[in-house]
């Protein structure tokens, strides 16, 4: 059948094109006549392009013709003879690299690709192989009549080629696609600028860089000016050999991509020759070798319908469908340009209007409008709850719990204490307290008199709690008496929660509350070294509920609700107003149970927890106790997973150990945008495995805008910065209208006035089913286990020791899913600056979660030709040789099996009994791996604390052997003795 040998022709042809040549036998020329029937047959030419280029091609057809004409018709062969061979080509040209105009051309070339060289970033669909690959196919189109002549037209006003015109364009694109604006693009040229060789075969084509500097936002007339005389600057130096070049450069060699260009661009616009032999009909058969030699190569060629594009692509790195709307970006772009050649860059057209609305349509949830008129606060919706189930438990927290009645009634005394003391609408009021009942108690009392809560955790160094109340102007604390002589003295009032408050009124307050109000002040992690607060409203907490009880199903989804996150978090906040507004049970979890997943999962056993929200961390050391104890979840009806990033592979192995009905999400959210704003869950999309698991869609009244750093949207697949609009957006920084104005900007795509946008710091883009996909950060913001770092607030800190010069705090991930702070430091002197002193230095004015696992010591930081700190050199710590000065090995058989479990945990290839588990790159997640296998090896129940008491081998060693004495005195029985000898004294 016709279809099968068509079939089978272009398997074989794809073949052949796939067939190496062993260059050392000549000749590198394959020929195959294939014959379909009787009067059908195939030619296959195979060339390797050692021998050959392009225009090669045209001059082999034209001489097969010639030659097959003549000797079919019994004529000698009609070729004159050729006055060179390929051999005195490259004679000719090995001479002239040994000569003055070598010097010259190569130092153009130098000059034009001086400094770093960029690697061109465009999105992927997948990781790129840590070893190139060349598996690719080709997407081809064609460019309707009127765009061709008006591209023609334009070229011609502009004093410019139709090559210059769509190199331009295509450039253009790659800095839309990637925000980069150093932007390198090969170009072949046929380098047959001598009338001798114009009629040899034989690989005479040279590639040229044609680099091309995109920032400030030219517009595209100015673009095209400076690509013409990058163009024609190349042109004149074409001569130096591509391969020469790199040698010279030297640019950083790296074996997953091309050196000095990444993408290919080539325009021909001289027709190929056709093949056309005596009483034969010939066609030319189109095989589509399946071969990309770049990541990306856009070739065009005039037809007779208009311009014809072959994109052709690596599959390793991208999917069709992410070709197909590159192919349609790049024509809507060249449709702006004819436009208006005057347009900035970033003003010229990408988005198609199907397009647009799409993209708007995902931005925006505008559910719950109904429900927001109510203007309702959160400590209201709670009274109401407790009118409705004032029986029900309302919190836990170990031994201690209270019911709804019991928890309204005690905020509304403390709230009608705190109207004593002149707390109202807008004055804001510290919450310094441990995790306990009274906690839950005093935020709510807060919010019924209607003062904001300020959330200061005693953990803090007292440095950065006295800041926050000073900052926040805090005249009236709420603590427990066991914490109150930590505040400073100049504070008002300072109120103990645990002296109870019997005489005041246990009825609901009659304070007016508007939803415009400040519910609460969080303070994060601040680039200039000092934490900033973060202001969030009534309404923007009402909305966030109303949107969880919407999408969660929380009334009827869940009745026991477990709170993980720290007091000075908002998903704390999150915690309990999901649980208190909806009727759950709110489950106070202690702090040391987070990382003891045996017990952790104890206590949501016996209190029957169905919804809990987990950083990935934590639920990670809790998957790995369920399968190693062959247990499940099947009993929760909702877990998120929040406030980091993981990965497809986790998230169907989390979902192995849920029930059927469980729901699996992750949410995604900022401070500033009140705790979430975006949510995912799936049970029929097959993540892949190195796949970050996406963020969602917006929650109720929240709209997500993934923009370029012109404000404009990017289209799906493509990188930008997320924004957040909608009812969740912060009223601003505290006291910081500088930075309020450069965050909060004015929502350019709403028409209600007023109306703002958070600008996050996030890169993300649109997934093709309308997913975000959360990629990374713009700035030195990270995120460790759940916690918001700036890096610039660590490094700032560090600059402040008096031995310190200049220091650069990077994340490190030396082992997959292990990130760390790293800091480097250049000391004022040429002594070596002591790391212990620094770590105590950082714990007085940092939280322990912002402290560094490792210093390094160095001469000088590493730069790039820019002149900037290159993080990319900065040098793995190495832990061993900076504590080696102390090595003292185990003595006895329990130092050494406590030594061989630390040095597998940390990586280490020996641990020495004055070693400290910190300075060793140790945290708290590998602590839990420690303390589970020492419990293993020694088979006793040893604290998770033991480790944080006892950081060095030597006193962790002492411990054991102290619990190991006790329990064998506890192993042997008590006696009685029966008979004795009586001594007289």
């Amino acid at each position: 059948p016709l279809q099968e040998r068509e079939a089978g022709l272009y398997h074989l042809a794809k073949e052949e094109a796939q067939t190496g040549f062993d260059l050392t036998q000549a000749p590198l020329l394959r020929a195959k006549l294939l014959q379909l029937d009787a009067e059908e047959y195939v030619i296959l030419l195979t060339l390797h392009h050692i021998v050959s280029d392009g225009w090669s091609t045209d001059i082999l057809i034209r001489e097969v013709a010639a030659l097959y004409t003549a000797f079919s018709a019994g004529k000698p062969s009609p070729l004159p003879q050729l006055p060179l061979q390929y051999a005195d080509f490259a004679l000719w040209q090995r001479q002239w690299l040994e000569g003055e105009a070598l010097k010259n051309q190569l130092a153009y070339w130098q000059q034009q690709l001086s400094g770093e060289l960029p690697i061109l970033q465009l999105p992927t669909d997948r990781p790129r192989p840590t070893v190139q690959t060349y598996a690719g196919k080709t997407l081809s189109f064609v460019l309707p009549k009127s765009l061709t002549e008006g591209l023609k037209t334009l070229s011609k006003q502009e004093g410019v080629t139709l090559f210059m015109t769509l190199l331009a364009a295509f450039k253009t694109l790659l800095y839309r696609y990637t925000n980069q604006t150093d932007i390198l693009v090969g170009s072949p040229i046929a380098n047959r600028n001598r009338a001798e060789i114009e009629n040899l075969i034989g690989f005479f084509v040279n590639t040229l860089v044609l680099r091309s500097n995109l920032s400030g936002n030219p517009t595209f007339r100015d673009l095209l000016k400076q690509v013409r005389e990058v163009a024609l600057g190349a042109y004149t130096h074409q001569d130096l050999p591509f391969e020469k070049l790199v040698a010279e450069i030297q640019p950083e060699r790296n074996i997953s991509h091309n050196p000095l260009f990444q993408v290919m661009f080539l325009f021909q616009n001289v027709p190929k020759t056709t093949l056309e032999l005596p009483d034969l009909n010939l066609a030319v058969l189109d095989i589509n070798s399946e071969i990309a030699s770049f990541d990306l190569c856009l070739i065009m060629e005039e037809s007779e319908q208009g311009l014809r594009g072959d994109l052709e692509y690596n599959t390793d790195l991208f999917d069709t469908e992410r070709m197909n709307r590159l192919v349609g970006h790049f024509c809507t772009l060249l449709e702006g340009i004819i436009t208006n050649a005057g347009q900035y860059l970033s003003d010229l057209p990408l988005l198609t209007s199907d397009e647009k609305r799409q993209l708007l349509e995902w931005s925006q949830n505008q559910a719950l409008g109904e429900h927001l008129q109510q203007s309702l606060c959160i400590h209201q919706l709670f009274e109401a709850q407790a009118e409705k189930t004032p029986n029900a438990v309302a919190v836990v927290f170990g031994d201690e719990q209270l019911t709804y009645q019991q928890l309204n009634q005690r905020a509304n005394q403390l709230a009608h204490y705190l109207q004593k003391f002149g707390v109202k609408p807008e004055v804001l009021v510290g919450l310094y307290v441990e995790r306990s009942i009274e906690m839950v108690v005093g935020l709510l009392a807060v919010l019924k008199v209607g003062g904001a809560y300020v959330p200061l955790d005693p953990a803090y160094p007292q440095e950065r709690i006295a800041f926050m109340l000073a900052d926040a102007q805090v005249a009236i604390a709420l603590t427990q008496q066991k914490l109150a002589a930590d505040l400073p003295t100049n504070l008002a009032q300072i109120i103990c929660l645990d002296n109870f408050i019997t005489q005041e009124s246990k009825d609901n307050l009659s304070v007016e509350v508007s939803p415009e109000n400040l519910a609460y002040v969080i303070y994060t992690s601040g680039s200039t070294g000092q934490s900033k607060g973060v202001m969030v409203q009534h309404h923007s907490l009402t909305n966030a509920y109303l949107a969880w009880e919407e999408a969660y199903q929380l009334r009827t989804a869940a009745s026991s609700h477990l709170q993980m996150a720290s007091f000075s978090f908002d998903v704390f906040t999150g915690d309990l107003v999901r649980a208190l507004c909806s009727g759950g049970k709110l489950v106070l979890c202690p702090r040391e149970l987070l990382l003891e997943p045996e017990k952790l999962y104890e206590l949501m056993l016996r209190e029957k927890v169905d919804c809990a929200e987990f950083v990935p961390a934590v639920l990670r050391n809790l998957i790995n106790y369920l399968e190693q104890n062959q247990k499940c979840l099947d009993f929760m009806q909702l877990i998120i997973c929040g406030s980091d990033s993981w990965y497809g592979q986790e998230y169907e192995k989390f979902r192995h150990f849920c029930g059927s009905s469980t729901r699996l999400i992750n949410s995604f959210g900022l401070t500033e945008a009140t705790i979430d704003s975006t949510y995912f869950e799936t049970q029929t999309i097959d993540l892949s495995v190195e796949q970050l698991v996406p963020i969602g869609s917006p929650f109720a009244n929240t709209q997500i805008y993934i923009l370029d750093s012109y404000l404009q949207p990017v289209p799906v697949g493509v990188m930008g910065e997320i924004y957040i609009g909608g009812a969740g957006v912060a009223r601003g920084y505290l006291r910081r209208p500088d930075l309020t104005a450069e965050k909060f900007i004015p929502n350019l795509f709403s028409q209600k006035p007023g109306d703002i946008l958070y600008k996050t710091g996030d890169i993300g883009q649109y997934l093709a089913n309308g997913q975000i996909e959360l990629v990374g950060r713009i700035d030195n913001q990270v995120k460790i286990r759940g916690f918001r770092i700036e890096i610039g607030e660590i490094e700032s800190v560090l600059n402040q020791h008096p031995d310190v010069q200049v220091t650069v705090v990077v994340v490190r991930e030396d082992k997959p899913g292990d990130q760390r702070l790293v800091a480097y430091i250049v000391s004022k002197s040429k002594q070596e600056i002591n790391t212990t002193e620094l770590r105590k230095f950082l714990q007085g004015k940092l939280p322990r979660y912002m402290l560094p696992t490792a210093f390094v010591i160095l001469d000088k930081l590493p730069l790039n030709p820019n002149g900037k700190v290159d993080r990319k050199a900065l040098p793995a710590p190495n832990t061993t040789t900076e504590f080696a000065i102390s090595f003292v090995p185990p003595r006895t058989p329990t130092e050494q099996i406590v030594a061989d479990i630390w040095a597998e945990v940390l990586g280490q290839e020996k641990i020495g009994i004055y070693d400290n588990f910190f300075d060793l790159g140790g945290h708290s997640l590998l602590a839990t791996q420690v303390i589970s296998r020492l419990r293993e090896a020694f088979k006793i129940d040893l604290p998770l604390r033991s480790l944080f008491e006892n950081p060095i081998v030597k006193n962790l060693v002492e411990r054991i052997e102290g619990i190991l004495i006790v329990q064998k005195l506890q192993a042997v029985p008590m006696q009685m003795v029966e008979d004795r000898e009586e001594i007289e004294l």
